[in-house]
């Protein structure tokens, strides 16, 4: 069974999205079960890159990625490390 998500990469993780894609946010269906790292790992974000990781506005910490599985509808958003001053 598939599910419809969003994944959203803000700055310079918007890269990772697909040539040509406009935009930073991606409509998606994936199959049941696929979690918050799985998702990040398709496109290939670094794991070190994402370093603010909201699923539906909540942060996720990096241990809880490989087992926080998406849901129907769910939003999922990721962040570069940000310096400034």
């Amino acid at each position: 069974m598939t599910i419809r998500v969003a994944l959203k990469l803000f700055a310079s993780l918007a890269d990772y999205l697909p040539a040509g894609h406009r935009g930073n946010r991606l409509e998606l269906d994936v199959d049941e079960g696929t979690t918050v790292a799985d998702m990040l790992q398709r496109y290939r974000v670094p794991e070190r890159s994402a370093h603010l990781v909201l699923l539906n506005g909540h942060y996720v910490a990096p241990a809880a990625r490989a087992t926080r599985c998406l849901k129907d509808g769910d939003v999922l958003a990721a962040w570069p490390p940000i310096a400034g001053g």
